[in-house]
């Protein structure tokens, strides 16, 4: 396998070994340099002088265009694969998108792919859902993690790759919960920057997706969103930001709908203002498939490619709108521009096509870092003792889930190479002195009699998610209707064998009505095609669940964001107000006061851990975390910070998540932990000044084990 440099993620598990592995995965240059010219597809620099690398990515992209027909320059705004789309994901030959180049110019073919769980291109290794990669609370992991969709990307020979989905999840409702990295901005902001680091140091450009508020699936071709300008900045931009300016995401994909009246592929006030001005981004934007409305507004509006072909960015319609005067020539040059730069800056120009080439792809690492974010994305919500498991000599496995992998549907549907369940996972760890019942859980009576006969009972439930729809409730039954009642099933098991355990594999919160009755509930999310093994190695104590929750579980329907209120959601008249502000979350429950089921970053060890020693500062928070146990642990301080009001018309959320980290303890060990704060972990976003503002008065610092289980408090500022 290609070794040519980079940097390798520090330890951040016990299974030491299994990570190094998995960090294995080649990391080649993201930019072009001049060993790589050679072998480009650009050609000579006597003959095209754009082709030398010694030149600016700017300088080189004027050089080219200069040189362009405007049918070229204008095909170059389109992806040109009709079959792309629709049959991209399917098929090991057939890119999600491409564009095909200037032959004439030495101008490459761009392939692009969908990604943001996996290389959507015929088989691929099915890594966690996003959400599950959410729930590791590391980002390590996430840049193991776009290291791993980068480097299959390549040797499925794209250029690009459609991910990370870095949408703040508004409900729990959507459909596309799974996608993405849950409910807080700052979390997100954190994960999908280094996803975007990992996958764009193996060669291949990251696209961000979906710029700026994507937020339902329903009416999601038509819906118009009202959201107000604070609300904009400081919940649904940060993870954008952060993916420019942190990650250096070198593409952005613009959404579906309306925000505040204006088509999001249209909107030049976020294309142009904020994305390219004030941010300073330098790459392309790309459309959704089929979200372009308007050839000039989007011309105008900052948008740089269409996808998945030119409906409206074509010869005939930009030259139909330069000659009425509603684009100019500056406009369509200054897009092409934008397109040519970002390869050149990728080095797409300079390199051979990357092969298509599936015996190029390490199955072996994939597979390790599939286990290994599974393992630290397994989130233990309750235990009554009965885990980690002992010795068991006989288990009972309920429900259907326990033979299936489960995943989301839609552009995030990755076909896995192979794929182990949870009975085959459990199996190979138990050995064969174990004896092992299944019952697909249909039969509830008989799922009871298998369970009344064994030590310990595992029931597995799911629910079903993907693109294009959104759920009705929040339920098992409403979450998969076609499984039965799931509920009544671990039910039924509970009341036949006091050590029950719920696993539950679901793309985000459900309710849990049956929870006191069981002994313990674990969340495993969509875990990947090595979820099984990963499961059987958390379940037995071979490594500590390491995961936290991103989202919040409410005990309650109606305790939910946006829930009994239809012009929150779903919305009247395909318009939705965002009424809540930045009450978004565990900001919303904590602003009304509500307790929820699981709080948002809740989450179990083996062992216990004991925090002490807060210091705090503007600068500045440190706390020192003791593994107070019998059992090496992973612990997720995270800290919050309450900020000062300026105002009564400006209403703060009681906390926001403002650092976290991950850190491995042996028994009796402790760490002092830091986390930084900057002058914009301390602002509020001014709608008068249009400005980051620092307010004045007492900052609260809250450290500890969840959003609700603080256990240490300090305060900074003009205090009293």
């Amino acid at each position: 396998m290609l070794r040519t440099g980079g940097t390798r993620a520090g330890r951040w598990l016990p299974a030491a070994g299994a990570l190094a592995c998995a960090l294995a995965l080649a990391v080649v240059p993201a930019r072009t340099d001049g060993a790589l010219a050679a072998a480009g597809r650009c050609g000579d620099p006597a003959v095209r002088p754009w082709c030398d690398t010694a030149l600016s990515a700017d300088r080189r992209a004027g050089l080219l265009l200069a040189e362009l027909t405007d049918d070229e320059k204008i095909a170059l705004l389109a992806s040109d694969d009709p079959l792309g789309g629709p049959l991209g994901g399917f098929f090991d030959w057939a890119h999600a998108d491409t564009n095909n180049g200037i032959e004439r110019l030495g101008v490459p073919p761009l392939y692009m792919a969908d990604g943001p769980a996996g290389v959507r291109q015929g088989e691929a290794t099915a890594l966690p859902a996003p959400i599950a990669l959410a729930a590791t609370f590391d980002r390590r992991a996430a840049h193991l993690y776009g290291t791993t969709v980068g480097w299959e990307a390549r040797h499925r020979g794209n250029d690009v790759i459609f991910g990370p989905t870095v949408d703040v999840l508004r409900t729990p409702l959507n459909g596309r919960t799974f996608e993405g990295f849950g409910e807080d901005p700052y979390l997100s902001a954190r994960l999908g920057a280094s996803w975007i680091e990992g996958a764009q140091g193996q060669g291949v450009m990251a696209s961000v997706k979906h710029l700026a508020v994507y937020a339902q699936e329903t009416d999601r071709l038509e819906l118009s969103m009202s959201v107000d300008p604070r609300t904009l900045r400081e919940i649904y931009l940060p993870p954008f930001e952060a993916a420019v300016t942190e990650g250096g995401a070198a593409t952005v994909m613009c959404g579906f709908g309306k925000l505040n009246g204006r088509w999001a592929c249209h909107d030049g006030g976020v294309l142009n203002g904020i994305l390219r001005a004030e941010w300073g981004f330098d790459g392309m934007v790309m459309s959704d498939h089929t979200a372009v409305r308007d050839t000039a507004e989007a011309a105008n509006g900052g948008l740089d490619m269409e996808l998945p072909v030119g409906l409206r960015y074509n010869a005939f319609m930009l030259k139909a709108a330069r000659a009425q005067n509603k684009v100019t020539q500056a406009t369509i040059d200054g897009h092409t521009r934008n397109v040519l730069r970002t390869m050149f800056e990728f080095g797409v120009f300079d390199r051979p096509a990357y092969p298509n080439d599936l015996a190029r792809v390490d199955r072996t690492a994939s597979e390790t870092a599939a286990r290994t974010i599974a393992e630290n994305g397994v989130t233990l919500l309750k235990n009554d003792g009965v885990l980690p498991l002992g010795a068991p000599k006989k288990i009972a496995l309920i429900g259907r889930a326990a033979k299936e992998s489960q995943s989301g549907f839609g552009s995030a549907k990755v076909v896995p190479f192979a794929s182990v369940s949870a009975q085959e996972g459990l199996a190979r760890r138990a050995g064969a002195g174990v004896s092992i019942t299944y019952r697909d859980g249909d039969d509830r009576a008989a799922a009871a009699d298998a369970a009344r006969g064994a030590d310990v009972a595992v029931v597995f439930v799911t629910d079903s998610q993907g693109e294009f729809f959104d759920k009705s409730c929040l339920t098992l039954r409403c979450g998969e209707p076609l499984r039965g009642d799931q509920d009544g099933l671990i039910s039924a098991v509970a009341a036949a064998n006091r050590n029950t355990i719920v696993v539950l594999q679901t793309g985000g919160p459900v309710l849990t009505p049956w929870a006191d009755d069981v002994a313990a509930v674990v969340e495993s999310w969509y875990p990947g095609q090595e979820g099984g093994d990963a499961l059987a190695r958390v379940l037995y104590g071979d490594v500590d669940p390491g995961g936290r929750l991103p989202v919040t579980f409410p005990a309650e329907e109606a305790h939910a964001p946006a829930a009994g209120n239809p012009a929150q959601y779903p919305g009247v008249n395909k318009t939705v107000a965002f009424s809540e502000g930045v009450m978004v979350g565990y900001r919303h429950y904590d602003a009304k006061n509500i307790a929820p089921k699981y709080p948002f970053g809740h989450g179990l060890s083996y062992t216990t851990f004991r925090y002490s020693g807060l210091k705090v500062g503007p600068k500045e928070v440190q706390v020192t975390v003791t593994n107070t146990g019998s059992r090496t642990g992973v612990a997720v301080p995270q800290m919050y910070l309450g900020l000062p009001s300026p105002g009564v018309d400006v209403p703060q959320p009681p906390k926001q998540l403002k650092g976290f980290t991950k850190v491995t303890l042996r028994p009796g060990q402790s760490t002092t932990v830091a986390f930084p704060l900057t002058e914009r972990d301390l602002s509020y976003w001014n709608v008068e000044a249009k400005r980051w503002k620092v307010a004045d008065g007492c900052y609260t610092v809250m450290v500890g084990a969840s959003s609700r289980d603080v256990a240490q408090r300090g305060s900074f500022g003009q205090c009293r």
